[in-house]
C-alpha cells in the first residue's frame, strides 16, 4: 500500500542534506533596508496578529516551527530531522544551536511546554489536538503522541506551528492580549524593533546570532500603500516589493522590475453564504446562487482574462487532489429561476457584503448583484472595511459576503479546515452527517487510494450542498526590484499562505 506518511519518513531521515541548502537563495551582497507595502496585520506574535496570511508571514520573521518550506518543498528548521515510529509516533531530533532573541537557550522543554500550552490556548493556524503528548527524550530530543494516525500531521504541525519560549509564556493566561515587548521573543531571524498600529507600519531588524545564518537583509520595512498607489511607489522606489493588479504587469515590465506570477497559489475569491438563515438555509436557493452567478464573467472582468473558475468541489483544478466528476454549475439563469420557484422564494430583498477600498471586491459584488436581480434575488449591497466584513461572517451577521483566501493547496485536509472548522474562513457547515464524518476520517486514514476516494466524495458532497461559492482562482502578482529573490513558496507558506514573501529570501544562503 502507498503510505502518505513514508513520504515524511523520507524527508526526515534525509533533510541534514538539504539544511546546507535550506536558507534560500540571493547573492552575498547585504541589503541595508528591504520596504514590502504591506498594512496593519496585528501584534507579530503567535496569539495576537489578525487571522489572515499577512499577519503569520509577519510573525513568522520572529518565530520559527520545527519544519519550514522553501521554494522546493520541506526544509528543517529548529528540528534538524525526524522521522516516525509506528504510525502514530513522531521523534524530532532539535538543533543545539539554538537561541531564542532575548539569549536564553532554545532546548526540548520549549517545544513540549508549547504542545501542552496549546491544550488550553488553542492556535488559530494550527491545532495540536491529535497530540496526545509531548516527551523530552534528553535536552534536543522530542517525542510526540498521537491518539491515532494523522496525515497531514508535518504540514499542519510541525511545518505551522510556532514554537514559544517556555520562559516568557508560562505565565501569560491570556495570550490574545499578550502584546509586551517580551511577546516577540522567538528563534527567528529578526527581532521586532517597531510595530505601529495607527500607522500601520513594522520594522524588523536582523538577528546575527541567527542559526541559519546572519541574514541578508539588515532590516526589513512594512509600510502602508494603497492599492491605488502601489505601482506608484514602487517605480518610484518608495518600496522594494509589492502586491499589483494584472494590469499593471505590462507597464511595470518595461520599467526592468521582476514581476512574480501564480495563479497555482492556492487562493479564491468565494462568496461566504449563511446557511443558517431562511431562505438561503434551503439548499434549491444555495443551488439558484451557484448557478445565477457568471463566474466566467468574473475571471474575464475582475481577473483580466487570468485566472480559473472556481471548482464547485472546493479543490483547485490544479491540486493533486482535484476530483473533476463535480457539478460545477454552469452559468443558468433559467436553472436559478426554476429552482427559487420551486421553493416559493417571494423576492425578500438579501444582504452582500464585500470589502470597501477594494476595486476587485467591490466590482465582484457589484457583477454578482446583477447576475442575481436578474433571476429575481434583491440585492442590499454593502461595502465594509475587510475587519468588519470578517468579523460579521464569523459571528453569523450576515446573508452573503464576497470574501477571499489562500490555503486550498498542500495536503487536502484544507477541506475540513475549510468547511467544519472554527477558522474565519470556515463556512461551518454541519448539516451533512455523511460529509462531515468523512472530513473527520479522512485524516487518519493512511492508504492514499483509500484516502482519495474519500476526498473525491467529500468533493461531491460539497458541490451538492454548496456551503459557499468559490467564485474563481485569481492569478496573482507581484513586483519587486529584484534587491532579494522572493518566490512562492511550494504549498504555500506554512499551511497554504500564497504570500511571495517567504522568510528564507531574506536570509541569504548558507556556506
Amino acid at each position: 500500500m502507498k503510505k502518505i506518511l513514508t513520504l515524511w519518513l523520507a524527508m526526515g531521515l534525509f533533510a541534514l542534506l538539504f539544511v546546507g541548502s535550506s536558507m534560500a537563495s540571493g547573492d552575498d551582497d547585504q541589503v541595508s533596508m528591504y520596504t514590502i507595502a504591506g498594512g496593519d496585520s496585528g501584534f507579530p506574535a503567535p496569539y495576537s496578529h489578525y487571522p489572515r496570511g499577512g499577519g503569520y508571514v509577519y510573525m513568522s520573521l520572529i518565530f520559527d516551527t520545527l519544519v519550514w518550506k522553501n521554494e522546493t518543498g520541506y526544509v528543517p528548521a529548529l528540528a534538524e530531522s525526524w522521522e516516525m515510529e509506528g504510525d502514530d509516533t513522531y521523534v524530532f531530533h532539535l538543533r543545539d544551536d539554538v537561541t531564542w532573541n532575548d539569549g536564553v537557550k532554545f532546548t526540548a522543554d520549549d517545544v513540549v511546554f508549547t504542545i501542552d500550552y496549546t491544550k488550553d490556548h488553542p492556535y488559530i493556524w494550527a491545532s495540536t489536538a491529535m497530540v496526545e503528548g509531548a516527551e523530552k527524550v534528553d535536552d534536543y530530543t522530542v517525542k510526540m503522541y498521537l491518539s491515532e494516525p494523522y496525515a497531514p500531521f508535518i504540514d499542519e504541525v510541525g511545518g505551522t506551528h510556532p514554537i514559544l519560549p517556555e520562559h516568557v509564556y508560562e505565565g501569560v493566561d491570556d495570550p490574545e492580549n499578550f502584546q509586551d515587548e517580551a511577546a516577540a521573543t522567538g528563534t527567528g531571524p529578526y527581532t521586532l524593533a517597531d510595530y505601529d498600529k495607527v500607522q500601520e507600519t513594522y520594522r524588523f531588524v536582523a538577528r546575527d546570532d541567527y542559526y541559519g545564518g546572519s541574514p541578508r537583509a539588515r532590516e526589513l520595512r512594512i509600510v502602508k500603500v494603497s492599492p491605488e498607489m502601489a505601482s506608484a511607489a514602487l517605480a518610484q522606489g518608495d518600496v522594494d516589493a509589492v502586491s499589483i493588479s494584472q494590469d499593471m504587469i505590462e507597464h511595470l515590465e518595461n520599467q526592468g522590475l521582476s514581476i512574480l506570477t501564480s495563479s497555482a497559489n492556492g487562493w479564491a475569491y468565494k462568496l461566504m453564504i449563511n446557511h443558517q438563515k431562511e431562505p438561503i438555509s434551503d439548499e434549491r436557493f444555495r443551488q439558484a446562487l451557484a448557478y445565477a452567478i457568471d463566474r466566467e464573467q468574473l475571471v474575464e472582468i475582475v481577473g483580466r482574462g487570468r485566472g480559473l473558475v472556481g471548482n464547485q468541489g472546493s479543490v483547485p483544478p490544479y491540486h493533486s487532489w482535484y476530483n473533476p466528476d463535480v457539478e460545477e454549475y454552469q452559468h443558468s439563469p433559467d436553472k436559478a429561476r426554476e429552482l427559487l420557484d420551486d421553493m416559493g422564494y417571494n423576492g425578500e430583498a438579501i444582504e452582500l457584503l464585500t470589502k470597501g477600498g477594494s476595486v476587485e471586491y467591490e466590482r465582484i459584488a457589484e457583477l454578482i448583484k446583477e447576475d442575481l436581480e436578474e433571476v429575481g434575488i434583491n440585492v442590499d449591497l454593502r461595502a465594509m472595511d475587510s475587519k468588519t466584513v470578517d468579523s460579521k461572517v464569523g459571528d453569523w451577521e450576515f446573508d452573503l459576503a464576497v470574501s477571499g483566501h489562500g490555503g486550498a493547496i498542500g495536503d487536502p485536509n484544507f477541506l475540513a479546515k475549510m468547511n467544519s472548522g472554527w477558522q474565519f474562513n470556515s463556512d461551518r457547515y454541519s448539516e451533512d452527517q455523511e460529509l462531515n464524518d468523512l472530513l473527520e476520517e479522512q485524516v487518519t486514514e493512511t492508504d492514499e487510494d483509500d484516502r482519495r476516494d474519500m476526498i473525491d466524495r467529500i468533493q461531491v458532497l460539497y458541490a451538492e450542498d454548496v456551503p459557499a461559492i468559490v467564485l474563481f482562482y485569481p492569478e496573482w502578482a507581484w513586483a519587486h526590484d529584484g534587491q532579494v529573490d522572493l518566490y512562492y513558496t511550494v504549498d504555500g507558506v506554512a499551511n497554504g499562505i500564497p504570500i511571495p514573501l517567504n522568510k528564507l529570501a531574506f536570509v541569504g544562503r548558507e556556506g
